[in-house]
């Protein structure tokens, strides 16, 4: 069991190559249409249309029926402005998500319905704690400048497995994966890197480290004088983590059979139907067919073994989850139970087999307006020694696609630095429709 459900996105194109590169491609199931519910549970869905981006979206936008008029039309201003500004609107630089959108006059239905939705859950931080410039980003990339950037890709497998295609290309290159081998101390002679002392006390020497573990744990592996006042690592003290929570249900029947919904109007923003997403056609014992808008389950058995017949398992996110850090299992479970039966009624007479609740506190970096000025490159003073890590110095936030862009780029500078210079990071996906001419005429205007 994953501790929290993890999505890619179409515009990921580097996570999709490094997917491709371990052999997991296949484990991945995209979707071309989202699904979304309030609290009343009334459904709305987003698809993309034949036209050019950013038109592609219109259509399904304009029947949201969530959203008011008056919220529609504040929204396709903001829309618009991104579009027309190629990714990069006035009065964004430095400011909040919040403080953009009250800029451009976006109703409170808009704010609340749409961009909180979307952005809380990409970017595990509230509108207010974000920098514009990494808001507008997720949509201009996955909204506005290509047909397939909104695409949403699932793991058919729990993450494990996803990546063992890891352990596998190491180890046929010659190479070694220890598990379970925490290391003490990064050691550090002069300007260059000699070895690792592990928890157990052994030594290790090599020709170089690319240290891939979170902002504050490498604070506590490197020497002091490293993070001190002046010194490259000192900015990481300045990088703030945001939580998420995640719950987990098991009925004893079928409650929901839509293969993940975006909630509107609650705290939880994603619920996934695990029961449905880790199936194929008829294996394990799920049967999934496609009947108009929606996939309709049929359960007979194997995702539930402690009740062996038919059941679904249902895994709640929530994103920036502050104020469920200090609240106890049984108010998380109870508070999830009743957002739940606003949207899956069925839920209301089904009994739950089992239920857990995962509080990760530390989950990511916060995008906090300024932030980047903190992330280090993936390069460091001392010559062999790089860092990798989303909260290094991507040009994105705390994602997967992020992390991925991390690996590639303190790769290229560890090859760089033993003379076999190489690109590994991949381009995004090309612009399109009207967004290219815009992106270009705004380039032309600003140079």
């Amino acid at each position: 069991m994953d501790n929290c459900q993890h999505v890619t996105l179409g515009c990921c194109t580097n996570l999709a190559d490094f997917y491709r590169r371990v052999g997991a491609s296949e484990k991945i199931r995209f979707y071309d249409r989202l699904y979304f519910a309030d609290r009343a549970g009334r459904r709305s869905e987003i698809q993309a249309s034949p036209l050019p981006p950013p038109l592609h979206m219109a259509p399904s936008f304009l029947l949201f029926d969530a959203l008011t008029l008056a919220d529609k039309r504040s929204i396709a201003k903001a829309m618009l402005a991104i579009a027309r500004a190629g990714g990069n609107p006035p009065r964004a630089n430095g400011a909040s998500m919040l403080d953009w959108l009250h800029s451009m006059r976006q109703t409170r239905g808009a704010i609340e319905r749409f961009w909180r939705v979307v952005l809380v859950s990409a970017l595990d931080e509230e509108l207010a704690r974000t920098d514009a410039k990494y808001g507008i980003e997720v949509f201009w990339k996955g909204f506005l400048s290509n047909a397939l950037g909104y695409r949403v890709g699932i793991p058919l497998v729990p993450l494990a497995e996803l990546y063992e295609g890891c352990h596998e290309e190491i180890a046929r290159r010659g190479g070694e994966v220890r598990l379970r081998s925490g290391v003490r101390r990064l050691c550090v002679q002069g300007d260059r890197f000699a070895g690792a002392i592990l928890e157990d006390g052994m030594e290790m020497e090599a020709d170089a480290c690319i240290a891939a573990v979170p902002h504050d744990v490498l604070l506590n592996l490197m020497p002091r004088e490293m993070a001190e006042s002046g010194a490259p690592l000192k900015g990481l003290r300045h990088i703030k983590t945001s939580p998420i929570t995640s719950v987990h249900f098991w009925f004893d029947r079928t409650v929901m059979t839509e293969p993940f919904l975006t909630l509107l109007d609650h705290t939880t923003q994603w619920i996934f139907n695990r029961t449905l997403l880790s199936s194929s056609g008829e294996t394990n014992g799920v049967s999934a067919r496609p009947t108009g808008h929606t996939n309709e389950v049929s359960a007979t058995g194997s995702h539930l073994e402690e009740r062996g017949g038919e059941g679904q398992y249902l895994q709640l996110v929530i994103s920036a989850s502050y104020d469920l850090v200090p609240r106890s299992r049984a108010e998380i479970i109870d508070f999830c139970r009743r957002e739940l039966a606003d949207v899956l009624p069925v839920t209301r007479e089904a009994n739950v087999l089992k239920a857990t609740v995962i509080k990760e506190v530390n989950a990511t970096f916060s995008p906090e307006p300024g932030v980047d000025r903190w992330r280090p490159p993936q390069t460091t003073p001392i010559g062999n020694l790089f860092l990798a890590g989303d909260w290094t110095r991507t040009g994105w936030p705390s994602t997967m696609e992020g992390a991925v862009r991390s690996g590639y780029l303190a790769a290229e500078a560890a090859l760089t630095h033993f003379g076999r210079p190489a690109a590994l990071l991949q381009p995004d996906l090309p612009v399109e429709g009207l967004c290219k001419f815009w992106t270009k005429l705004s380039a032309w205007s600003s140079g």
